[in-house]
């Protein structure tokens, strides 16, 4: 099985626990959704993190997408434990960033978006609560090609009208791609799944996770536009995280990045 490890990011309060948790209900991982509010949020395991309602610790949950194993790496959204998020940049292969529809771009946003690009790791942005009144999609997408990338790209739009629409703007993301779809009016799902690794487009949906809207297709663009990557067969290996058991044994998380570890 194809395997991929991807982080979930986002300013304190974004609802990026809260996105984890649909995800992880939506791929059969759990059973029952948890809330960060009553304190049964599958991946905040650690009491201090239930009773004041934050990720303090990065932790992993892993689930099946099609036919790829995905590692999700849940990291802290408070500044104050962005060291512990930034250990764990290093050994994605996408991230998922969690925007604040109410809010829009905050300032550890911005923070993490500089930070995705020092590691080019390949970013979907899922832009959360927009269920809450004053939310409007059109400012949002706007701030977002203002504050973070022109390339933002809202990929809600690809069932419906505005397909031909939604085709040109992921086209000006790429000169090559532009021209190709000048010349056939089409752009292959491995074209985009190539300008998105390339950093050159960055696709975005919208939804409420509290809600469960638009986590479904979000996970569907997830699964159709994430690329698996190659490794070589000589062992190597990253590792982002040592903790110690309940006996006080260490433990080493890593990811292997080429070979295998017996």
């Amino acid at each position: 099985m194809e395997k991929l490890v991807v982080g979930i990011l986002a300013h304190v309060d974004a609802g990026k626990t809260t996105l984890s948790e649909g995800i992880l209900y939506l791929t059969g991982k759990i059973r029952k959704l948890g809330r960060v509010d009553h304190k049964d949020a599958y991946l905040d395991t650690y009491n201090l993190e239930r009773e004041r309602g934050i990720t303090i610790f990065s932790k992993q949950a892993e689930f099946e997408l099609g036919n790829r194993g995905i590692t999700l790496l849940d990291t802290p959204g408070h500044v104050d434990f962005s060291a512990e998020m930034e250990r764990t940049l290093q050994v994605l292969d996408y991230a998922i960033l969690v925007i604040n529809g109410a809010d829009g771009v905050q300032g550890h946003t911005m923070t993490l978006w500089r930070l995705l690009a020092r590691y080019q790791i390949p970013t979907f942005l899922f832009i959360n609560k927009m269920d809450q009144d004053g939310t409007d999609k059109e400012k949002l997408l706007a701030e977002l090609k203002k504050r973070l990338s022109d390339n933002c790209v809202d990929f809600t739009w690809g069932k419906s009208d505005l397909q031909s629409q939604f085709l040109e703007d992921i086209s000006v993301c790429d000169e090559e791609l532009l021209e190709k779809y000048l010349e056939t009016e089409k752009i292959s799902t491995s074209d985009i799944r190539k300008v998105i690794k390339e950093r050159k487009l960055f696709p975005c949906f919208f939804g409420s996770a509290l809600k469960m809207t638009g986590v479904e297709e979000f996970l569907h663009g997830l699964e159709k536009y994430c690329e698996t990557p190659t490794y070589p067969s000589e062992f190597g290996a990253k590792v982002f995280k040592i903790v110690r058991d309940d006996q006080g044994n260490r433990l080493s998380y890593m990811k292997i990045t080429g070979g295998t570890l017996k």
